[in-house]
């Protein structure tokens, strides 16, 4: 398969982190050919440090012999650099969220299908090995009746200046949009739609404009029950980013596969036979099932299932309606704490 060649906006923060040097550099599928950032001085770092050109301007960078584009800026900036790498017929992986509002991700999305270019969000949590396999058991029934999720991100994250993640009119908000729609998205994904919401958000440690404390309660469609924990304000050993899954027939519990790592542990303790009424409630000491894949790093994934799909036309698991549907859950989880009310979510 040719490779598809990529430009990226934004190429300080989480692009020079984790997605160029182990998601696109490593990709038989992808190959870097430049980036650009507002940051000059860093601009020209990650060039030299991957050998691609450094652009001056997004203009140069479109210009430039690209079919894909990485978008990691800032968010209040996605809806113009996804509107404009579409226009010149580049596809678009662009960072969650789409952008500040639902309207700007149907903006996004109305114009990369009138293009005929590839949008997709950047859920990459969706591609560890281990949420794959435990996405495997809920769909082969073996959890049964999906009853209670629990998804936790957090971290601490001190005040920094120009920060665009701690000033909602960059970043939407603060620990909910920019961690909790990452435990959200792998919810919705493991047990279905989500059909209302209701949500505390606060600050509770650091003084920025945006939240650092957030708790969400979901209702799925399904009937089943979730709620997701994202702070700011929780030392980072001292959050063991936990994924609880619960159903009729068990229950499948991971520390540390949430996040941006490819590790964790998984267990998955699952019953064959329900038994009749215990009114002992006895626990046997039973230590589960380990669920062990050979582990994936999930930047990886995510572009090698972009690639893909604009070769052959396929339809990736972060396409821009997932990234469409989050932003609409978001959106109603602020309005929810706004208002102290349950929010539904509107089609």
């Amino acid at each position: 398969m040719e490779k598809i060649k990529w430009g990226v906006i934004g190429s300080g923060g989480i692009a020079r982190r984790r997605t160029i040097p182990e998601g696109i550099i490593p990709s038989d599928l992808a190959e870097l050919v430049a980036v650009y950032d507002i940051n000059t001085a860093a601009n020209e770092s990650v060039a030299s440090d991957f050998r691609v050109s450094a652009s001056k301007s997004i203009n140069e960078l479109l210009d430039s012999d690209i079919d894909a584009v990485y978008v990691a800026s800032p968010v209040n900036m996605h809806l113009s650099h996804v509107m404009e790498c579409a226009r010149e017929k580049k596809h678009v992986l662009c960072e969650k969220p789409l952008g500040l509002t639902v309207k700007e991700a149907e903006q996004m999305i109305d114009t990369c299908k009138k293009e005929g270019v590839l949008l997709c969000a950047g859920f990459m949590m969706r591609f560890h090995a281990q949420h794959e396999l435990a996405k495997i058991l809920i769909a082969e029934g073996k959890l049964g009746t999906p009853v209670y999720g629990r998804a936790q991100l957090s971290c601490w994250y001190p005040p920094i200046a120009d920060s665009w993640r701690q000033d909602p009119v960059m970043g939407g908000g603060g620990s909910l949009v920019d961690m909790g729609s990452h435990c959200i998205d792998l919810l919705q994904w493991f047990f279905g739609d989500i059909r209302e919401v209701s949500c505390f958000i606060n600050n509770n440690v650091h003084p920025y404009k945006s939240e650092d404390s957030s708790v969400v309660t979901i209702y799925f469609e399904n009937g089943a029950l979730a709620t997701v924990d994202a702070f700011f304000c929780i030392p980072d050993n001292s959050s063991k980013n936990v994924l609880e899954l619960y159903g009729s027939k068990g229950s499948i519990i991971a520390r540390g596969t949430i996040g941006q790592g490819e590790s964790g542990q998984m267990i998955a303790y699952l019953e064959e036979d329900i038994s009749d009424y215990d009114a002992q409630q006895a626990r046997n000491n039973s230590d589960g099932m380990n669920i062990d894949p050979k582990p994936v790093n999930t930047y990886l994934g995510e572009i090698d299932e972009f690639c893909k799909a604009v070769r052959n036309g396929s339809i990736p698991r972060n396409n821009g309606n997932a990234g469409l549907q989050n932003m609409k859950i978001i959106e109603a989880c602020y309005k929810s704490a706004e208002t102290k009310r349950t929010v539904e979510i509107m089609d």
